[in-house]
């Protein structure tokens, strides 16, 4: 037998040896669903608090720019996508979630409502399958819950609600990153008003709140239900975590010794043709100094609002203040987005790593 025979056996040996797996090793094998963020009821609260622990180290990052420390984070998803699925609008949302991923080396992707096929040529189930194939998590910033739903159902890659009708996990996350830096880490004993709607923000926030140590009295107008489940969950919290919760239907009853201030939109968008009705009911609910001060909140008392604001919901003289710190708080949605990106991506769900 020739040198060049011989060499070829062996060449086919080998290939052969290695294209055999073990009878077991298929069997073992199966893809793990992966853990998705819709809203903050879903985490423990030591998970979100090391989610917030996070967010405000990677901010100290970004914001020092240790040059050894950013390039090792933007190795970590360095050659991946990640799919922004938006079917609204939005500022922070788009920018944050861009920028974070960016920070950690993906390429993010935004895919809005008229530049798929979704709901005009192919279905939810098609296009989850599609789009969690090619990246690494889907944000989606939809408009109904069951949307969000449906997402997690049929995804392989982490979905991360990034808005829905009834959450919004990722305000709620840099919300609770602004207070702990104006109060300092340790929130227990204080007290957050909500002048307001019942939607997706105070649902979420209330939670966060409440996870950890801050006590929630939320004003809504006696028109409005606050929702059920998310009041039960609320409750449930208070009681385990020694602190409290309320809805009440009277502004300066919800701001009494309150140390945070937040309100939001009362008119989201799709509800324009509602206006007039809106501000019929929600009239007495602007935030002034006036209201502020006459409810008696404390004196080192902040102002939160998610954005865009509108007149109505608080005057200048509340919103641009000093007690305002609503453009911190929209930089630290880049942060919370970070936070999220190495939690449920990097660290593929566990979110004590």
């Amino acid at each position: 037998m020739s040198i060049r025979t011989i060499l070829k056996a062996n060449r086919l040996m080998s290939t052969t040896t290695t294209l055999k797996a073990p009878a077991t090793a298929t069997s073992t094998n199966v893809p793990t669903k992966p853990r998705h963020l819709v809203n903050i009821s879903q985490l423990t609260n030591d998970e979100f608090s090391k989610i917030l622990k996070r967010g405000q180290q990677l901010k100290q990052i970004y914001k020092l720019g240790d040059q050894s420390a950013v390039l090792a984070n933007h190795q970590k998803l360095l050659g991946k996508l990640v799919a922004l699925l938006f079917s609204k609008r939005s500022t922070r949302t788009r920018i944050s979630t861009e920028g974070a991923a960016a920070f950690f080396g993906a390429q993010p992707m935004f895919l809005g409502k008229d530049d798929i096929q979704l709901g005009v040529n192919e279905s939810m189930y098609d296009t989850t399958r599609v789009i969690s194939s090619m990246t690494s998590c889907i944000f989606a910033r939809v408009n109904k819950h069951q949307d969000i739903l449906d997402l997690c159902k049929d995804s392989s890659v982490p979905i991360i609600n990034s808005l829905c009708d009834k959450y919004h996990p990722l305000q709620a996350i840099a919300d609770l990153i602004t207070i702990k830096e104006r109060f300092g880490d340790n929130t227990r004993g204080l007290k957050l008003a909500w002048i307001g709607d019942a939607n997706n923000v105070i649902n979420d926030l209330a939670i966060a709140c409440l996870k950890q140590g801050i006590s929630v009295s939320v004003s809504v107008p006696d028109s409005i239900e606050f929702a059920e489940d998310v009041a039960r969950d609320a409750r449930e919290l208070a009681r385990d975590g020694g602190v409290k919760f309320e809805v009440v239907h009277d502004p300066k009853a919800a701001l009494e010794n309150a140390n945070i201030v937040v309100t939001d939109t009362w008119i989201s968008m799709g509800e324009e043709n509602q206006k007039q009705a809106k501000l019929q009911q929600f009239k007495g609910y602007q935030i002034t100094q006036s209201m502020v001060q006459q409810g008696g909140v404390n004196r080192d008392w902040i102002f939160m609002h998610c954005l865009p604001r509108h007149q109505e919901e608080v005057s200048d003289d509340v919103f641009y203040s000093d007690n305002s710190v609503v453009f911190q708080e929209a930089e630290n949605r880049l942060y919370a987005a970070m936070a999220v990106i190495d939690a449920f991506v990097v660290n593929k769900g566990d979110l004590l790593k």
